[in-house]
């Protein structure tokens, strides 16, 4: 499992370096946690904690609102199960201070109550820099029609 783990953080790594932004040092323990993000949920993994903050917030594509209790709440159940979760671009980075807004574009496919679905997302992620650590405070979702 860790060598599968480190082959996708390879493959993301590589995958975002040929985004067109330039990218440092810095940013590549950001894009870790981006990684871990998407890993986690995809594996219905209950470390997904561990990239939150305390204060997150959701907003996702059906109009649904979480917080940080309502997510652990929902993830916990299963009421969502993520089969895949691929990124496609990042189209956006902006940094103030220790924020950075990242927009980017994922493919997702899974479950919901036992529903099939398939979809390409559009995010506008806010990541908070907290303690050395990068951790997602805000995230909205709307579904990019085909």
């Amino acid at each position: 499992m860790r060598k599968l783990a480190f082959c996708l953080l390879l493959f993301s790594f590589t995958f975002w370096s040929c985004q067109s932004f330039k990218t440092s040092q810095k940013d590549a323990k950001l894009f870790e946690r981006i990684s871990l993000l998407d890993q986690y949920m995809q594996n219905n993994d209950q470390r997904i904690i561990d990239v939150l903050c305390s204060d997150v917030s959701f907003g996702h594509s059906n109009g649904w609102t979480q917080n940080f209790e309502d997510f652990k709440k929902d993830f916990s159940s299963k009421k969502v199960i993520y089969k895949e979760i691929s990124q496609i671009e990042i189209s956006e980075i902006k940094k103030y201070k220790n924020f950075t807004s990242i927009r980017r574009k994922i493919q997702v496919s899974g479950l919901y109550k036992d529903q099939s679905f398939e979809m390409k997302l559009a995010l506008l992620e806010i990541w908070m820099k907290k303690n050395s650590v990068w951790k997602l405070w805000s995230r909205q979702s709307i579904e990019i029609k085909p």
